[in-house]
């Protein structure tokens, strides 16, 4: 994982505009930075008609080829009238490109945050995400990759052992400690093979699901990759009384194998390592030391080496 400096110095208001102009759309000027930090995103006036939300992504995070499925992705899930947003088309084309920037439009669609104490939208959570799941199981992401150690384990640890972020006297017990997770987390997933693999929205997480008068949206694809039904769901599941109501309305439209119920801890441990590593991967971009002070205190990784031991004990007695 290399450093990428400030990928975006050059996305200007100006050049937002005259990006989303080269696909034709005649903006009103107006401009609006959304929450994102991965990629930039903004909402943009267009001349008598709703706004649109353009989103640049980073470079080098994701293929051409990569992003192209995600599209089609969402795409083949909307065509399913399955309530996701997806890119707009411009001819055959939803990647689009300006300058050095590649970019894409999606309609802007709001909501707010679904009302997860509740028994009737985690069941209907759950019929979204296994029609989901119906639709992922048709092919296979060749582009995107999979949910896996390499990915979630060994590049984040990398990109925290090579930064000065980490405090020198926790290295040793940083590195012991990812090699100890990696051994427990390989032998979780050995012990729930055969594990079904397809295409998963990926990181669906509450923030990633918007809610109208009308029912939920899925929203973000861009971690989308191949893994288990579980990592869709255990997210929305504060407790197992949570994930038994996803479950229910899930199998109402597609059986769930209940061992993968054992991945939860291994994929949350993965997360943690992969957050850390997503901090210190992209330090350099000028956005994140604003986005995220805590992390160039020394204490917060001695924290997090602290979670990180807790969670080898968590595995251990799995």
């Amino acid at each position: 994982m290399g450093r990428d400096g400030a990928p975006y110095a050059q996305l200007s208001p100006d050049a937002v505009l005259a990006a989303v102009e080269s696909a034709g759309v005649r903006t009103d000027g107006r401009l609006l930075a959304l929450n994102s930090f991965e990629n930039r995103v903004y909402q943009v006036g267009v001349d008598d008609a709703a706004p649109l939300v353009a989103k640049f992504y980073r470079a080098g995070r994701w293929s051409d080829a990569a992003i192209e499925e995600e599209h089609a992705f969402a795409l083949e899930l909307a065509a399913a009238e399955l309530p996701v947003v997806a890119p707009l088309r411009f001819g055959a084309a939803t990647l689009l490109h300006s300058g050095p920037f590649r970019f894409a439009l999606y309609p802007r669609q709001g909501g707010r945050a679904p009302e997860l104490e509740s028994a009737a939208t985690l069941q209907w959570m759950g019929r979204l995400l296994a029609r989901m799941h119906v639709v992922g199981a048709r092919a296979r992401f060749s582009a995107r990759g999979t949910l896996d150690r390499a990915t979630l384990i060994a590049a984040p640890s990398r990109a925290v052992l090579a930064s000065p972020l980490l405090p020198g006297n926790a290295r040793d017990r940083y590195a012991r400690t990812i090699a100890q997770l990696d051994t427990l987390v390989a032998a979780q997933f050995a012990a729930a093979e055969p594990v079904r693999q397809l295409r998963l929205h990926g990181d669906c997480h509450p923030g990633n699901v918007l809610w109208t008068d009308a029912g939920p949206h899925f929203v973000d694809l861009d971690d989308a990759r191949m893994g288990p039904a579980i990592q869709d769901l255990w997210m929305l599941a504060a407790t197992p009384r949570s994930l038994d109501l996803l479950l229910e309305g899930y199998e109402e439209f597609r059986d769930f194998d209940r061992s993968e119920r054992a991945l939860i801890e291994p994929l949350s441990v993965m997360r943690q390592i992969h957050y850390a590593g997503w901090i210190a991967q992209r330090w350099d971009d000028p956005a994140f030391p604003l986005a995220f002070p805590f992390a160039a205190e020394s204490r917060w990784w001695e924290q997090h080496v602290i979670d990180l031991l807790e969670a080898v004990e968590r595995l251990a007695d799995l």
